[in-house]
């Protein structure tokens, strides 16, 4: 018999894809002068939008800027605990404008932000789980910055490799399930950090790379749903066997910039 889960009410920031396009190549997704349905992007993200509210979760937006076509992906401006803010310094330099806008954001909601020395890319490569801070690099987040997370925040942060440039963040081979257990796909990993993740959850769901690259992984769990995308079919059925409630959200166009369920969701704690 599943167990009987219990989901806790969250808080996410989140910003529409009014001005979402495909104007240039920085992830293995995503294809310069892709043809991009903005119409659909916007009904999609809507969709998202109410599936959270319908929960119970409170939803809050940031203004889109244009010309930041890349704005929608809300989860790669920081990193917030315990109402503290650690701040995003993008890779490419497409998206370092993104960083001024929400740290507006957050100064007008009543946060100070601290900006990061080294490259970071907020929740796109930090993962609270529990008692740690999850932690990728490899293609984006840089090692020194775990580093200033560990200091900033004073969790212990958890430093994992990714090796396959699909999965260019952790939050698109990895996301957390509960306060104890989590999701992940072993072959986006190094084959330490596989060890570590099997050291710390030995009873983590093992996903496909197939559900991985559908985006499955990319998913957010308030700890009894689980809003994640339909095309991952396995992982799916992987949930719900475990006793969650998969609650399907077609982002698909979103998909075309390498972005997801939670790409699109920044979680305010």
């Amino acid at each position: 018999m599943p167990l009987t889960r219990v989901p806790r009410p969250r808080r996410f920031l989140t910003c529409a894809p009014r001005y979402f396009d495909v104007r240039y190549a920085i992830n293995p997704w995503m294809r310069e002068d892709t043809e991009v349905d903005t119409d659909l992007a916007q009904a999609q993200w809507e969709t998202l939008i109410r599936a959270y509210r319908d929960h119970g979760h409170r939803v809050e937006f940031i203004e889109p800027v244009a010309g930041l076509p890349d704005m929608v992906f809300a989860a790669n401006s920081a990193l917030v605990l315990e109402g503290r803010v650690f701040g995003s310094r993008f890779h490419a330099p497409q998206r370092r404008p993104e960083q001024l806008a929400y740290e507006r954001w957050f100064k007008a909601a009543g946060f100070d932000v601290h900006p990061p020395e080294s490259v970071c890319e907020g929740e796109g490569d930090l993962v609270p789980a529990g008692p740690y801070v999850l932690a990728g690099t490899g293609f984006r987040t840089t090692r020194a910055a775990h580093q200033e997370v560990q200091e900033f925040f004073g969790v212990p942060t958890i430093s994992l490799l990714l090796v396959d440039p699909y999965f260019y963040h952790l939050d698109t081979a990895l996301f957390v399930l509960d306060d104890r257990n989590i999701a992940y796909c072993p072959e986006a990993f190094s084959p330490g950090s596989r060890e570590v993740l099997g050291r710390l959850y030995p009873d983590a769901l093992i996903a496909t790379r197939d559900d991985a690259m559908a985006f499955g992984l990319n998913s957010v769990s308030d700890g009894r749903h689980v809003f994640v995308a339909p095309q991952a079919t396995g992982l799916i059925d992987q949930l719900t066997d475990r006793g969650y409630v998969p609650v399907p959200v077609d982002l698909s166009e979103l998909h075309k910039a390498g972005g997801g369920i939670k790409c699109c969701t920044q979680e305010i704690r």
